[in-house]
């Protein structure tokens, strides 16, 4: 299949409608607090007064914030009906992290297909970059299921699909909140597995070879299904 490559201002936009989601719903940019300004943006950005506005026109149509003529663009209360609150919804620590692994093995595999069609050498190198902080993390460390996370959402922007990247920022924040609660699947024991596979789905990825990032992001998924189910396991003894 012939490679597809992304439009760059729409890759720049999706980056900071990503960011600026995830800070959202991560409670970083709590409701009603008031964005920066667009000039604060491009300037701590670099990008262009076009990115910007069309992020923020995104943002809106997402019922994320709203602009308030002459005054600023404001976080609004996500906490609505119909809203994807996933993250509100935790119960069982290790048992909400199986049921997002299964939502993640519907979404990521076709994305990792998709992404190894389109990722530019640009998008591979910030990649690489995250799957090095994700390799390099101490399993037991707050910060691994996040920086984890980061190199599965690259992925996902590498598809240039905004569908595909707006699930994975809504999916980020309650992945990571359940697998804090669950408790580190990934151990000293099988960590150089774990680094292995996301090796392997890299490796796919870099020579944009579709069949085998999809082969080797379900064998990953499936993987970290069994090392949570025996965390499931374990704590039920």
């Amino acid at each position: 299949m012939d490679r597809v490559t992304p439009d760059r201002r729409l890759s720049m936009t999706q980056q900071l409608v990503v960011d600026l989601t995830q800070q959202i719903l991560a409670g970083e940019l709590p409701a009603g607090s008031k964005l920066p300004t667009e000039q604060v943006i491009i300037k701590e950005r670099g990008v262009s007064r076009t990115v910007v506005r069309e992020a923020m026109s995104r943002l809106q149509a997402e019922g994320l914030v709203e602009t308030r003529h002459g005054i600023g663009t404001f976080v609004v209360d996500t906490a609505r009906p119909g809203d994807f609150q996933g993250s509100k919804h935790v119960k069982g620590g290790a048992y909400d992290a199986l049921a997002v692994i299964e939502l993640r093995l519907s979404l990521e595999v076709e994305a990792a297909g998709i992404a190894a069609q389109r990722a530019t050498p640009e998008q591979l190198q910030a990649m690489r970059e995250a799957l090095d902080a994700a390799n390099a993390v101490d399993p037991t460390d707050d910060e691994s299921a996040r920086v984890d996370f980061e190199f599965h959402l690259q992925i996902a922007q590498c598809t240039g699909n905004s569908f595909f990247i707006d699930a994975m920022a809504h999916v980020g924040n309650t992945l990571i909140t359940v697998v804090q609660q669950a408790g580190p699947a990934v151990t000293g024991e099988n960590r150089a597995l774990v680094v292995r596979e996301r090796e392997q789905v890299y490796a796919a990825l870099a020579r944009h070879d579709g069949d085998a990032a999809r082969a080797s992001m379900r064998l990953h998924l499936i993987n970290m299904q069994q090392r949570v189910q025996g965390v499931v396991e374990s704590t039920a003894q």
